[in-house]
C-alpha cells in the first residue's frame, strides 16, 4: 500500500531506490543476578565490549578520508570521549559487583542515571549530550550482546540503496560512507543535527524528523525521498514512480544546463558585477571550485590540514598546500583562513566536556595564546604568497586588543623571513572574519586597520540570537531573517563600503538561493560559498535586477514581522 511520510527536508534532490533499515540495540535488557563466584568474569565481560567499542571507534576514525568533512572526526571524537569518562567505563563495574547484576543490566542502570543528569541540565549544549550517550551506550550494548557495528550492506552494482533510521550515530554514518547509497532518512534529528551536517557535505537527497519511518517501512520496499520538499512515498504506484523519474531526470538535466553558465561573468540585468568565490577545506578541492566557474577562493579552511592526523603538519608540509591552491588559481585571488581550531575542530584529545566550546577557546584566541604554532603558519602562508595571489583571513576576532597582536605576528613572520632571505608578497593583504556581533558593531576597529573583511555568518547568526546551532532543540530558532541579523548585515555592508574596505560574505547563507537578491539588495557584491552552490547562485545573479532587489530589501530591513519578512522575500524572489 502506498503512503507518503513528512520531515524536516536537510539535503536536497530526489531519490528512488530500495529501503534498507537499520536496527539499534535494544536497551530495554534483561535483569538477572549474577553470583558471586561469577562477579570478576561479568566485569571482564563488559570491560571487553568497553573496549571492543574503543578500537572500533578508533579505527572508524583512522579511515576517515582526509576530504571527509572535519564534522566527522569531531563526532567521533566525543563518542570516544564519552567512551573514556569514568561515568561510562568505570561506574556500571560498581554497579555490577554491589548489586551482583548482569553487565547489560548495570549499563542501562547507569545510563537512566545519566540521561537524568542530561535533562536537568540547563545548558543546552550539554543537555544536547544526551543523544551522544544513548548512541555509544548502544555500541556498547550490542557488543555485550555479540554482535557490534554494523554488517556490511551487500548490494549489486547499480541496485540504489536508501538507509533508514531511527536515528544515525555519526561513527555509523562513516561506517556508511565507503558503501554506495543514494539517500538516508531517519525519525530523529533537525536542521542542524549531526545527520543533517553529513547529509549536506554528502550532497544526498536526505529528510530527518520523520518521527515513525524506520517503523513503516519494510526492507526492501521501494521508496521515493524528495530531499526538497521533505516528503518520503513508500511503495509508489506507477503513476507517482513516472512522475518522480521524470522530476528526477529534469534535476540532472538543470544540472547539467548551469555548466554552460560557468564561464560567464556573473552580473546584474543592471550591469552590476558580482564576485563569486568557492570555500574549500583541502587543496583537492580546487578542481571542483574551477569546474564550476569560481573566481577565486573566497575561503580556503586550513584547519583541515591539522585534522584526522596523529602528528600536527609542519612550516613544509602547509607552505605545498597553500602553494599548491594559489598555483592552481593560476593568478586568481586565494583567501586562506588561519586555523580555526577549538569548539568542534580540535586537534587536542581532551578528555572532558567543554560547557560551551563555541564561545571558549578557538579561533584567533588559541593562535594568540600558541604564537610558535601560530607563527609557522604565517610563515607557510607568506611564503605561499610568492606564488600566487594569496589572502589572509583571520577569524572570530573581537577587539582591537587581538588585532593588534595578530598583527604583531605577522610582522615578526614577515621579519624572520627577511633575514632567510625568503621571498614573499610584501602587499599581501591582512582581512577579518566579521561572526562575533562585537565585531560587527564596533567595525570601524577593523577597517581602519584591515584591508578587507569577511562575514561568517553561521557563527554571527548563533551569537547574535544565543542559539546553538548544533542543538536541534532550538534549531528552529536559527533564523538567518531574524530583523537583528539583517540590521547587522546591513551596518557590516554599508560601513564597510563607507571605508572603502572590500567586505565578502562566506557563511551558509551566500549559497541560500532565496536570500541572494536579498544580499545584492542590501548591498553586498562578493559571496563566496560550497563549490556545489556556485552555479545556482550565479544564475540567480544573472536574472537579478539590482534597481528592482533594493527597495525590497530596505523594506525588510524596516520590518519586524516574521510573516511579513517571508511575503517580503517571496515577493523579492518572485
Amino acid at each position: 500500500m502506498s503512503f507518503a511520510l513528512h520531515g524536516i527536508p536537510v539535503s536536497g534532490g530526489i531519490a528512488i531506490g530500495h529501503a534498507h533499515l537499520i536496527s539499534h540495540a535494544n536497551l530495554e535488557t534483561a535483569h538477572y543476578l549474577v553470583p558471586p563466584g561469577q562477579l570478576t568474569q561479568e566485569t571482564t565481560r563488559f570491560d571487553a565490549a568497553v573496549e571492543s567499542v574503543r578500537d572500533e571507534l578508533e579505527q572508524l576514525r583512522a579511515t576517515v578520508p582526509a576530504t571527509a568533512p572535519a564534522e566527522f572526526v569531531g563526532f567521533i571524537d566525543v563518542h570516544l570521549m564519552i567512551l573514556n569518562d569514568s561515568m561510562l567505563s568505570t561506574e556500571p563495574r560498581r554497579i555490577i559487583e554491589t548489586e551482583q547484576c548482569n553487565a547489560e543490566w548495570a549499563l542501562k542502570v547507569q545510563m537512566d542515571a545519566l540521561l537524568a543528569q542530561f535533562d536537568a541540565i540547563e545548558d543546552t549544549y550539554l543537555r544536547e549530550r544526551r543523544t551522544d550517550v544513548i548512541q555509544v551506550v548502544e555500541r556498547v550494548m550490542k557488543a555485550l550482546l555479540g554482535h557490534p557495528g554494523y554488517m556490511p550492506l551487500q548490494t549489486d552494482e547499480g541496485h540504489k540503496l536508501i538507509l533508514v533510521a531511527h536515528d544515525l550515530s555519526p561513527a555509523d554514518v562513516v561506517q556508511f560512507k565507503q558503501h554506495h547509497f543514494a539517500s538516508f532518512i531517519t525519525d530523529l534529528g533537525g536542521t542542524t543535527s549531526h545527520t543533517a551536517v553529513v547529509a549536506r557535505s554528502l550532497n544526498i537527497p536526505s529528510i530527518v524528523a520523520l518521527h515513525h519511518a524506520r517503523q513503516l517501512i519494510r526492507e526492501n520496499e521501494l521508496i521515493i525521498v524528495d530531499g526538497t520538499q521533505g516528503v518520503v512515498i513508500v511503495d509508489p504506484d506507477q503513476q507517482a514512480l513516472s512522475e518522480y523519474q521524470l522530476r528526477q531526470h529534469q534535476f540532472e538535466l538543470e544540472r547539467l544546463k548551469l555548466k554552460r553558465l560557468r564561464y560567464m561573468r556573473a552580473t546584474t540585468l543592471d550591469g552590476f558585477s558580482v564576485e563569486l568565490h568557492a570555500n574549500i577545506e583541502l587543496p583537492d578541492d580546487v578542481a571542483q571550485a574551477k569546474e564550476n566557474g569560481a573566481t577565486g577562493i573566497g575561503l580556503f579552511r586550513s584547519e583541515f590540514l591539522f585534522l584526522n592526523r596523529s602528528h600536527l603538519p609542519g612550516e613544509d608540509e602547509q607552505f605545498a598546500a597553500y602553494r599548491r591552491v594559489a598555483e592552481e588559481m593560476e593568478g586568481l585571488p586565494v583567501t586562506i583562513r588561519t586555523y580555526d581550531l577549538g569548539a568542534d575542530k580540535d586537534i587536542d584529545q581532551v578528555q572532558r566536556f567543554i560547557t560551551n566550546p563555541a564561545l571558549g577557546l578557538r579561533a584567533i584566541r588559541l593562535c594568540l595564546i600558541e604564537p610558535e604554532r601560530f607563527l609557522i603558519q604565517l610563515r607557510a602562508l607568506l611564503r605561499a604568497s610568492h606564488y600566487g595571489k594569496i589572502n589572509i583571513l583571520i577569524p572570530m576576532l573581537a577587539s582591537a586588543r587581538e588585532l593588534d597582536q595578530t598583527l604583531v605576528l605577522i610582522a615578526q613572520a614577515k621579519q624572520s623571513l627577511d633575514a632567510e632571505e625568503v621571498p614573499y608578497d610584501r602587499e599581501v593583504k591582512i582581512g577579518g572574519m566579521i561572526e562575533v556581533p562585537a565585531a560587527a558593531l564596533a567595525l570601524g576597529i577593523f577597517t581602519r586597520k584591515l584591508d578587507f573583511l569577511s562575514v561568517g555568518t553561521n557563527d554571527l547568526i548563533q551569537y547574535t540570537l544565543a542559539v546553538d546551532r548544533t542543538d536541534d532543540t532550538v534549531a528552529h530558532l536559527y533564523d538567518p531573517l531574524h530583523p537583528a541579523v539583517l540590521s547587522l548585515l546591513a551596518h557590516v555592508f554599508k560601513t564597510a563600503e563607507k571605508a572603502s574596505v572590500p567586505v565578502a560574505l562566506c557563511g551558509e547563507m551566500a549559497g541560500d538561493l532565496s536570500l541572494t537578491r536579498l544580499l545584492l539588495g542590501l548591498g553586498l557584491r562578493h559571496f563566496s560559498m560550497h563549490s556545489a552552490h556556485l552555479l545556482d547562485i550565479k544564475q540567480r545573479v544573472l536574472q537579478s535586477s539590482l534597481s528592482q532587489a533594493k527597495p525590497l530589501a530596505l523594506r525588510m530591513l524596516r520590518e519586524s514581522d516574521p510573516d511579513r519578512l517571508l511575503l517580503l522575500l517571496d515577493r523579492l524572489n518572485a
